[in-house]
């Protein structure tokens, strides 16, 4: 008790907002602070940052408090808390939420009003989180900016689709974040914004009440500052979902414990510059040089097959045609009122053929087995760039996902990890690739490489 209470004199309450997830429900679920307390802080920063970043499509502080003071009643009743016990989270605003609009990024969705929540949201809930509020996203998860900017200059590009979430996080107004990535959208935001962002498994997270775009390729990611944070956040959302049909029963992953393990051997590591090397920026090119020289003997330049240099054209093939028939109402309803670039997507996907389909859909298998086996032969994770440079400057565009298209077409599980810095001082993200449930895996090697990087 008078450890309790020394930590309770010794907390820095004007703070709070700088804690970690983990943190945050330690100090929670011990009695050090209270939900409300944090909430309360991550509000106040808000407050501070929100008029220049604009993360939140949706706040209603006063709800959020709600929820926190739920959240403390329940614990001083005496009643089991959960791992994210009053901890609030941001949530893409294409995640369906039953007390909260959920309008897609689009004018044609304004007020829509779920009357249930996403899988997703329901689990974050169960384990006890505070749905802190909707965060923005570009038109229909896609390449139209909403209006979030970037936290490090307001001048550049977020990112997206997952813009709100990265930027929430990046400037510490909530701990942790939800978003999607059908292409890049999750790891491009988290590198232009500094943050960490992990795209699982495809399939590993329920997406039943997320918006469909291409059950394909859509995956639910991750947003955090910490690997302990994402792993934490990961192991609450792994699941089989009845209303997800890439979803499968399975053991529960133990990410927490995993990726707090240290490698039983010191990593090996891909390097893999795809097809659109001559995309990449002098600064990413010079940090990446200079990763690989500071891992010595653990890094190998892998060249892709043949077999994988269409890989770019499949997925762009696969996203059209099942956005096309998964936007198909709305085209119908207001396709005047879509972006330019959103209709013309939508107008390539309605004219491909389902011969071309099927054949870009039976290519996928083939290429993700030619990197099964170079996990199982040699390597633990696949080092590449998180994108083709820093966040391009001006508000029109989102950046380059060329980077995030062959593995977001593999399912396969990418994190992108903020470990170098431009000349502008603007962050350079680095991503990591791991084989299909792998996942655990690839956040143990992540933490290993931060550590390693951070030491160096």
């Amino acid at each position: 008790m008078n450890d309790l209470n020394q930590e309770r004199s010794e907390m820095d309450l004007t703070n709070l907002h700088l804690l970690s997830a983990c943190e945050a429900a330690r100090l929670i679920r011990d009695g050090v602070i209270s939900s409300e307390q944090f909430v309360e802080g991550c509000l106040a920063r808000i407050r501070e940052v929100e008029e220049q970043v604009q993360a939140w499509t949706f706040l209603d502080p006063e709800h959020a408090l709600a929820q926190a003071r739920t959240a403390d009643a329940w614990r001083s009743e005496g009643r089991a808390t959960g791992p994210l016990h009053g901890v609030p989270v941001g949530v893409k605003d294409i995640f369906d939420t039953a007390d909260m609009p959920t309008e897609n990024g689009s004018v044609l969705h304004a007020g829509r009003t779920p009357s249930r929540d996403a899988a997703a949201v329901t689990m974050l809930r169960a384990a006890g989180a505070v749905i802190m509020g909707k965060t923005v996203t570009t038109e229909f998860a896609y390449f139209s900016p909403g209006k979030t900017r970037n936290p490090h200059n307001s001048e550049h590009t977020p990112g997206g689709s997952s813009s709100g979430s990265a930027a929430a996080v990046a400037t510490g107004m909530v701990p942790i974040a939800l978003g999607s990535q059908t292409n890049g959208s999750v790891i491009r935001p988290a590198a232009f914004c500094g943050v960490i962002g992990f795209k699982p498994t495809h399939g590993l997270i329920p997406r039943q009440g997320v918006l469909t775009l291409s059950r394909t390729l859509d995956h639910v990611g991750l947003f955090s500052h910490t690997i302990e944070d994402i792993a934490l956040l990961a192991e609450q959302l792994v699941g089989y979902d009845e209303g997800d049909p890439d979803t499968r029963p399975r053991a529960r992953f133990p990410f927490v414990e995993a990726a707090a393990e240290e490698p039983p051997l010191p990593p090996m590591f891909g390097f893999v510059k795809t097809p659109y090397w001559e995309r990449v920026d002098e600064d990413t090119k010079g940090g990446i040089a200079e990763l690989i020289e500071q891992l010595a003997g653990q890094v190998e330049e892998v060249e892709l097959l043949p077999s994988v240099i269409d890989a770019w054209e499949l997925h762009r093939t696969i996203m059209e045609a099942e956005m096309a028939a998964n936007l198909e109402r709305e085209w119908n309803k207001g396709h005047d009122r879509l972006s330019e670039q959103l209709r013309a997507l939508l107008e390539r996907g309605r004219k491909v053929l389902a011969v071309d389909y099927q054949r870009a859909r039976s290519r996928i298998e083939p290429i993700y087995r030619s990197f099964a086996e170079l996990f199982e032969q040699r390597y633990d994770a696949i080092l590449t760039p998180a994108a083709t440079g820093v966040a391009p400057k001006g508000l029109s565009s989102t950046g380059d996902p060329v980077f995030c298209t062959l593995w977001t077409l593999c399912g396969m599980p990418a994190i992108s990890l903020p470990l170098l810095q431009s000349a502008n001082g603007l962050p350079l993200g680095v991503q990591l690739v791991g084989p299909r449930h792998g996942d655990a895996r690839l956040l143990r090697t992540a933490r290993w490489l931060a550590a390693r990087v951070a030491v160096g």
